[in-house]
C-alpha cells in the first residue's frame, strides 16, 4: 500500500514508466518561522537554529500552552535538541498539522503529549533511522527517554565519537542524518474517521515516498509517537 497524498505532495511522470507516482515536492526551504496563536505557538520551516532563543524565550514566559509544528521540512540535528530541551522543560504539549519532517519530529516528541491536528488536512512525520528497526525496536524506540537516545545517534558529537571508535570515516557518520531514510507515520482524514499508517523508507526512494514500504502492526499510538 502506498502512502496517501500530504501537502506539499505532487503527481509526476516516473521516468520510463507509463503512469502517475506520488512525489514529494520540497518547496525552498525557510528558516523557521513563528506565530504566537493566543496560547498556541506556531513554528513552520526549518529548524536550523536562527529562531532558538526567541523560541526559548516564548516557551518560558508561561503563556504558550501547544507548541504547533506545521510544514516543518527538516533542519539540524543541534536545532531538534534545542528545540526539543526547550519543549521539554517547559512541559508543553505539542500537535502536527501538516508536514513534520525528521528534525521537526524529534522536537514534536518531546512534547508533554503530542498529537496530529485536527481537520481535513493529511499529516505526517517522518523520524530518521539509521536503519531498519526490527518490531522490538519499534514498540519502545520513541517513548520517553528512548525518543532522546536516539536523537542524539544523529549529533555530530556522538557521530565523531563513533566513528573513531570504530576507525570509520567522520564523513560516513554524519550520514547517518539524512531527512529522507526513516520511519513515516501518517494521518488521512475520511468520511469514517483517520486512517493512520506507518511506513519504513530506506533513502532510496528519495522523494518519491510512493515506494516506501508499509510496516504491519505499527500504530503510531501504541508506539508511543502519538498520544491519546
Amino acid at each position: 500500500m502506498k502512502p496517501p497524498f500530504l501537502p506539499g505532495w505532487s503527481l509526476s511522470l516516473a521516468s520510463g514508466l507509463a503512469g502517475l507516482v506520488l512525489a514529494f515536492a520540497v518547496p525552498s526551504a525557510p528558516a523557521a518561522e513563528l506565530e504566537l496563536q493566543g496560547s498556541r505557538l506556531v513554528v513552520s520551516g526549518m529548524l536550523d537554529g536562527t529562531m532558538i532563543k526567541e523560541f526559548t524565550e516564548q516557551l518560558g514566559s508561561g503563556t504558550v500552552h501547544t507548541v504547533v509544528f506545521e510544514d516543518s521540512f527538516g533542519g539540524t540535528a543541534e536545532a531538534a535538541g534545542a528545540f526539543a530541551d526547550a519543549i521539554r522543560a517547559s512541559g508543553v504539549q505539542t500537535e502536527v498539522r501538516g508536514q513534520c519532517m525528521a528534525a521537526c519530529a524529534y522536537a514534536f516528541l518531546a512534547g508533554r503529549t503530542h498529537r496530529f491536528g485536527y481537520g481535513l488536512q493529511v499529516n505526517g512525520i517522518l523520524l530518521p533511522v539509521a536503519q531498519r528497526p526490527t518490531p522490538a525496536e519499534l514498540a519502545i524506540r520513541w517513548r520517553g527517554d528512548e525518543a532522546h537516545k536516539t536523537l542524539a545517534e544523529f549529533t555530530p558529537t556522538s557521530a565523531s565519537a563513533k566513528a573513531m571508535e570504530t576507525s570509520a570515516a567522520p564523513a560516513a557518520a554524519r550520514d547517518n542524518w539524512q531527512p529522507d531514510h526513516g520511519v513515516l507515520f501518517t494521518a488521512s482524514p475520511t468520511l469514517f474517521g483517520r486512517v493512520y499508517n506507518t511506513y519504513y523508507c530506506d533513502g532510496t526512494q528519495g522523494r518519491d515516498f510512493s515506494k516506501c514500504e508499509r510496516l504491519a502492526d505499527a500504530d503510531p499510538f501504541k508506539l508511543g509517537v502519538l498520544t491519546p
